[in-house]
């Protein structure tokens, strides 16, 4: 992928938090069964040795899986007013740099009446990089 060029379907993120704020320009994908979030991976994303920092890698995964919860409980005719993280967890398969196209992937998601799994993958320009799995409180 060449830098800045934005994936096909990808648009800016719909939702917009303080904590996000400094990722920006964020962008998602709203498909049928999960949510895609990616940005283009910038310095101030990275350590000190000029990798994708390992807090942003799992911050995007628990967005990106809650997110993706919260649509397949919508595709089953359910409106949760949000999800509360309860666990996650992430491991860590490689690294991203700067201009890279960092996304994050639900490809697993279990939607219950009062608790939701996902598993993710992130990826940095389409090769893994970190696989995260989270439970999530599912609020009356």
């Amino acid at each position: 992928m060449t830098a800045q060029s934005l994936p096909e379907g990808f648009a800016p993120h719909f939702r917009k938090s303080g904590f996000t704020d400094p990722w920006e320009p964020l962008y998602s994908r709203i498909l049928d069964d999960r949510v895609q979030i990616g940005l283009f991976l910038a310095e101030a994303h990275c350590n000190s040795r000029g990798f994708a920092h390992g807090g942003l890698i799992t911050a995007l995964a628990d967005n990106a899986m809650g997110l993706s919860c919260i649509r397949k409980m919508q595709s089953e005719g359910r409106e949760p007013k949000g999800l509360v993280t309860i666990s996650l967890s992430t491991e860590f398969l490689g690294t991203g740099r700067v201009g890279q196209w960092l996304m994050g992937d639900t490809d697993h998601v279990k939607g219950g009446k009062s608790i939701a799994f996902a598993r993710a993958m992130i990826l940095a320009d389409g090769s893994a990089i970190a696989q995260a799995s989270a439970t999530f409180k599912v609020p009356e």
